[in-house]
């Protein structure tokens, strides 16, 4: 084996790594591998949630150590079900994932989850059917947790708990709760945004702040992911398309 063999292989590891861990958080993950919910308590929603809406949004990712890259997030209905699909690059890797799900009431159901990746050309890729998703897949999870931000009573004193499933069908276990609606600037504009906090039950040195529209479920405004402290990744909304709406 050549010196540059182990050299790529440790530094792919390592972006793997980066990627896998960072994002399955940041839903955004941010770098790509999310959220939605089955809670061990009844949550007291107000009805109606909010009705989805279709988009195209682009987000600016930062990710400690690396250089910035551009996520790009549509929601779309292709009629009896949604789609939600994110994708990235960077310079030495790129990933996306996608899933369907349905509405039934206040319930979202998932139907199908996709995901791959490529890391120094080198890449694989996960599925995973209805029948695999015990519990929502990220993408589901994510436009869930939007759509129910601001209408339940989680607080960070008695946090609401959920379970979601990773790219691989792993079942992925974290609190949450909500605080106070404000107003947040990012580089898309001003916004109204309720904000939801994620922690790892089995790591609670860290934790995720998402921002999210009110309004528009899926639509992320912007997320930072903390580690002992220190600020790992950071998400913030740059450009917001509404598909035959008009811009929040």
């Amino acid at each position: 084996m050549t010196e540059a063999g182990p050299l790529h292989n440790v530094s792919s590891r390592s972006v793997k790594s980066k990627l896998t861990g960072t994002t399955a958080l940041i839903v955004c993950g941010l770098a790509f591998y999310g959220s939605v919910a089955a809670d061990s308590e009844p949550r007291a929603a107000s009805l109606p949630l909010p009705t989805p809406q279709p988009f195209e949004a682009q987000y600016r990712l930062e990710i400690r150590g690396w250089p910035s890259a551009t996520i790009t997030h549509t929601l779309s209905n292709e009629g009896f079900h949604w789609r939600s699909d994110m994708r990235f690059s960077v310079a030495v890797a790129r990933g996306q994932e996608r899933s369907r799900f349905i509405l039934d009431d206040n319930e979202t159901r998932p139907l199908f989850y996709n995901s791959s990746y490529s890391l120094f050309g080198i890449g694989d890729s996960y599925h995973l059917s209805e029948a695999d998703l015990s519990s929502p897949d990220r993408q589901t999870a994510l436009f869930d947790l939007s759509r129910r931000a601001g209408h339940e009573n989680c607080t960070a004193s008695a946090p609401c708990e959920i379970e979601f499933v990773d790219h691989k069908g792993r079942d992925e276990h974290f609190q949450y709760y909500m605080t106070e609606p404000g107003t947040i600037r990012v580089p898309a504009g001003q916004f109204e945004a309720h904000r939801v906090t994620l922690i790892d039950t089995e790591k609670p040195d860290r934790h995720l702040q998402i921002n999210f529209h009110p309004d528009w479920p899926g639509l992320i405004l912007s997320a930072e992911y903390q580690k002992e402290g220190r600020r790992e990744t950071q998400l913030t909304l740059t450009s917001f398309n509404p598909d035959g709406g008009t811009t929040p």
